[in-house]
């Protein structure tokens, strides 16, 4: 079993085959390899990341099937079925890492912000505000310092505040999360990924 330490080398070193293209993982599995993956999964990581159509995680960390255990939802938002889905895991498979990945150019973030700026035009739909709603206490605060007045740098800390705001989520929110990270076997780690560059920046805090 890994390190939460060992885990993290292993992603970043996937995500530097990305963004060399020099990516190893198994793009096609026999029949005989799906079988025996049937039975039984060994992740070695958890992935929270956001649904975007451009960032698949398996792809991003140049890891194969059965290697990551992935929970994506807009905005990398935790609520209660993402924080379930972590226990699950981590409970189950005994991975020692959780990455919340966030990335640039988020749709969460940039419909929160518009919420914010235009609050007579938010959507109709009670789900998507269910979103938006998860998102915005990282923005509110951000939206009361100058960043107001540069949309471009007000998105990029945006970003970056939703991550730690679903990282801090996750280490105190949940009895059976706090408990494994007290006695050193999970870590929770935030990161972003850039759609630009293809390169994941891990955050330490």
């Amino acid at each position: 079993m890994l390190t939460a330490q060992e885990a993290l080398e292993r992603l970043k070193q996937g995500n530097q085959r990305f963004v060399k293209g020099e990516t190893q993982h198994i793009k096609f599995l026999s029949h005989q390899q799906r079988a025996e993956m049937a039975e039984s999964q060994e992740p070695f990581a958890i992935i929270l990341g956001c649904s975007d159509s451009r960032v698949p995680a398996e792809m991003v960390f140049d890891q194969g099937l059965g290697d990551l255990f992935v929970i994506r939802v807009a905005g990398n938002i935790v609520a209660p079925s993402q924080v379930g889905s972590v226990e699950f895991a981590a409970d189950s498979f005994s991975c020692p890492i959780v990455i919340v990945l966030g990335h640039t150019h988020c749709g969460a973030i940039h419909s929160t912000i518009e919420a914010l700026r235009h609050p007579d035009k938010t959507s109709s739909s009670a789900n998507l505000m269910s979103i938006v709603n998860r998102v915005r206490p990282s923005v509110e605060i951000l939206m009361q310092t100058e960043l107001k007045d540069d949309l471009e740098k007000l998105s990029v800390h945006a970003i970056r505040s939703n991550v730690f705001a679903s990282v801090n989520q996750l280490r105190h929110g949940s009895a059976v999360l706090e408990n494994l990270i007290a006695k050193g076997q999970l870590k929770v780690v935030g990161a972003e990924y850039s759609l630009e560059t293809g390169e994941v920046t891990f955050f330490d805090f």
